[in-house]
Parts: structure tokens; C-alpha cells; sequence
């Protein structure tokens, strides 16, 4: 890795609200990063089939306003509006559910600040067993992707047995968005309990 996990650790910005879309309640899950680089290149990294496939997974489809895409194993969708270098606004559809993402991009003085904003209709139940991290997590790993991509552009994706256990990472990463719930108007003890059944469900190892 070119960065240290806690250097992807605290370079992430997370937030929750709830809104109103289409007539639904949603949760508003807000990720965001700064990178080293030019706006015109995150957007050309965020939005070229052959440089997605090196810092996320292989996609395909038409990736243009109307079209369809399949993230290979994962989520598909149908691209809603496209404004180089600044917005990107798709559909997310996995499970039979969809959601809504958006991705906005702003020049910085360091750089370009990525935002990432994930709207979704999420069952009472399924929050409360595990939070906002189930979804923010699998985010700020793409982020991390994204960060080593822009360091590294003309790098293959390395193969799943070369990466390091990010284990530690994750359960960091859940408890954070165990507190971010806490700040949105959580129950402590509620959602610091969904933290630590989401970072078991990504990494398989209870958190010691």
C-alpha cells in the first residue's frame, strides 16, 4: 500500500441526516476525501471503465446519462445525470433494493475534495442491527481504492492475496460510524452494538 491504513483512516470525513426523496424517508450517508490531485483526474479515474476495474471491480454497460451499468458482483444501475468535472448521480440497485448515489467533486487548495452521498430506504430492523457502517464501510474502502489509483495510475488492481489485512481497519472504521449514528440521535448503547456486529460481518473475527 502507498498508504498506511491510518492514513486512509483519518483521511475520511463521514456524516448522517435523513431526507425526503420521491415521497420516501431515507438515511443520507455522506463520505468524503481530499485527494493530491487535479479534479479532471479523480473525474477520469471516478468515471473510465479500464481505470474503475484498477481501484474498485471490472464494470460494465453504457456509462452515459440513461445508460445501465454492472458492477461485476455487485451493484448495478442506471446512470441519472453527468456534469464533468463536478457531478455524477446513479441509481444503486443490488439485493432487489435501490438507493440513490451521488458524487460531487470541488478543487481545493490541496487538491480535490470527492463527496459521496448514499440515499437509501433502509428497514428499521436491518439499521438497527448494523448501522450506518454496513454501508460506509464497503464506501470508505472504495475511497482507499480510489487513493492508491491516484497514487499509483498506471497499476493494476494487485490480487486479493497480496493486499494486508485490513481487519484492524474495518473495526475502526465501523466503530467511527457507530459514532457518527451516536451524533445523528442514535442510543449509545444501540448503535455501538450494531458497530461491532458490522465490522464482525466484514472481517469474520470478533472485535477483541
Amino acid at each position: 500500500m502507498t498508504f498506511s491504513p491510518a492514513d486512509h483512516l483519518g483521511a475520511v470525513d463521514r456524516a448522517l441526516t435523513t431526507i425526503t426523496r420521491e415521497g420516501q424517508e431515507l438515511r443520507l450517508l455522506t463520505v468524503s476525501r481530499t485527494y493530491d490531485a487535479a479534479p479532471d483526474e479523480v473525474w477520469d479515474a471516478l468515471t473510465t471503465a479500464e481505470r474503475i476495474e484498477r481501484w474498485m471491480m471490472p464494470v460494465t454497460g453504457d456509462l452515459q446519462v440513461g445508460g445501465r451499468f454492472q458492477l461485476e458482483g455487485n451493484a448495478g444501475g442506471e446512470v441519472l445525470d453527468c456534469v464533468p468535472p463536478e457531478r455524477l448521480a446513479l441509481t444503486w440497485e443490488y439485493g432487489g433494493q435501490m438507493s440513490w448515489v451521488d458524487v460531487s467533486l470541488r478543487p481545493t487548495e490541496s487538491g480535490t475534495l470527492l463527496q459521496l452521498d448514499h440515499a437509501a430506504a433502509v428497514p428499521p430492523e436491518m439499521w438497527e442491527q448494523f448501522g450506518p457502517g454496513a454501508v460506509g464501510i464497503g464506501w470508505e474502502m472504495g475511497l482507499m481504492g480510489m487513493a492508491e489509483h491516484l497514487a499509483a495510475p498506471d497499476a493494476e488492481r494487485p490480487p486479493r492475496e497480496t493486499v494486508p489485512d485490513l481487519s484492524d481497519y474495518m473495526h475502526a472504521s465501523s466503530e467511527a460510524w457507530g459514532e457518527v449514528d451516536i451524533s445523528a440521535g442514535a442510543d449509545p448503547e444501540t448503535a455501538r452494538a450494531a458497530a461491532r456486529r458490522t465490522a464482525e460481518a466484514y472481517t469474520a473475527t470478533p472485535e477483541e
